[in-house]
């Protein structure tokens, strides 16, 4: 019974509090109040989607085979550029120091 009373006379002074708080709300004349278990907003949880990797394979490289040569006149014993003209078909020489562009080969 002493529950009864207790809730019916709490209820009866929430009633109270907010017929009054709303008539000096009216007047112009609101100073506040306390609010006690009122609503909680949690915001939602933000989706961020998963990264994206993307795995590429490494590059091949393909060695070419070497297309520089020499050419060779039989009949002066030198080589292309150092003579311009040859009597003979030239000799198409590969050189034998391939580090070492621009030597002659021996």
């Amino acid at each position: 019974m002493k529950k009864l009373v207790i809730i019916g006379l709490s209820g009866a002074l929430a009633m109270g509090g907010l017929m009054a708080s709303a008539a000096t709300y009216a007047h112009g004349r609101f100073y506040g109040g306390v609010v006690i278990g009122g609503p909680v907003w949690v915001p939602p949880p933000v989706y961020y989607p998963p990264p994206v990797y993307i795995e590429r394979a490494p590059p091949v490289y393909v060695e070419q085979p070497r297309q520089d040569y020499w050419y060779y006149c039989p009949e002066s014993k030198t080589y292309y550029p150092y003579v311009q003209s040859c009597p003979s078909p030239w000799m198409k020489v590969v050189p034998n120091m391939p580090g070492a562009p621009g030597t002659a080969p021996q």
